[in-house]
């Protein structure tokens, strides 16, 4: 198990419902020969979370690259009548490394429960992947004074996965008032939840776990936030649909030494 002297850099693009078959051929391939051509490869894991259309062209512009690919969402089911859904095993056939559970769109728009998102962590480790659990607050959360509280309340049925499971994982947190507003906590405030989110780990035995910020991130404040001593990378959104932007923020990823 890593500890936190010790933790490599993850760099993570969510496309959300974004994207189609000319112009991700075009950001693959960018980010593929500029990224494996870079140092920072050595330092720094990256990867993409493509819609599920296009899973099969990410794995066909990604194999044999130092970046990986996964998916944006997984079913807590392994297969049956279940419309719409998908199972991590499919997702296993396309090569995905990668799967969110829990995103603050997922739990807003799809009434996703803490307990929902546990499920579909154990599901994908079920499958080989590695679930990257999104945990974060509302702006009235914030304002209430219950940001580490609600941190907390969503990562307990997670953590009660225990030390095995949870030691496999990926925690982002997403503050949810900063996605997509352009609004970012600022490195002092996204530090004080990481710590707190740490802390959390410890006490499953699991600090060496990697802790992602997530909420409009940018190439212009990257490094800044990654200097944070528990900010272990970043989970990329309206960034990572731009080669040269997402470039430079998993630089900085691999560059940025925490304070």
């Amino acid at each position: 198990m890593a500890t936190k002297q010790n933790i490599r850099r993850l760099v993570l693009g969510n496309w959300k419902m974004h994207g189609a078959l000319a112009t991700n051929g075009q950001l693959l391939s960018a980010i593929r020969s500029a990224w494996n051509q870079s140092s920072g490869a050595a330092a720094c894991d990256v990867g993409v979370c493509v819609p599920f259309p296009y899973l099969a062209q990410a794995e066909s512009a990604l194999t044999d690259s130092d970046i990986a690919w996964g998916a944006q969402d997984i079913s807590v089911h392994a297969q049956g009548a279940y419309t719409g859904e998908v199972s991590g095993a499919m997702l296993a056939e396309f090569g995905c490394r990668y799967v969110l559970a829990g995103h603050s769109e997922r739990r807003s728009l799809h009434g996703e429960t803490s307990q929902l998102v546990a499920d579909k962590a154990r599901a994908a480790l079920a499958a080989g992947l590695t679930p990257v659990v999104c945990v974060g607050e509302t702006l009235a959360e914030r304002e209430a004074g219950r940001t580490l509280a609600v941190i907390d309340e969503q990562l307990k049925p997670v953590l009660a996965l225990g030390r095995e499971a949870v030691a496999a994982m990926v925690i982002a947190y997403e503050p949810v008032w900063a996605i997509g507003t352009g609004k970012t906590a600022s490195p002092e405030q996204a530090q004080e939840v990481h710590a707190a989110i740490r802390a959390a780990l410890q006490g499953v035995d699991c600090a060496g776990v990697r802790v992602l910020y997530g909420g409009s991130v940018k190439a212009a404040n990257a490094a800044e936030l990654f200097a944070m001593p528990d900010i272990d990378g970043g989970l990329i959104g309206g960034a990572s649909l731009v080669a040269e932007d997402f470039l430079r923020i998993a630089e900085a990823g691999a560059t940025t030494r925490s304070a």
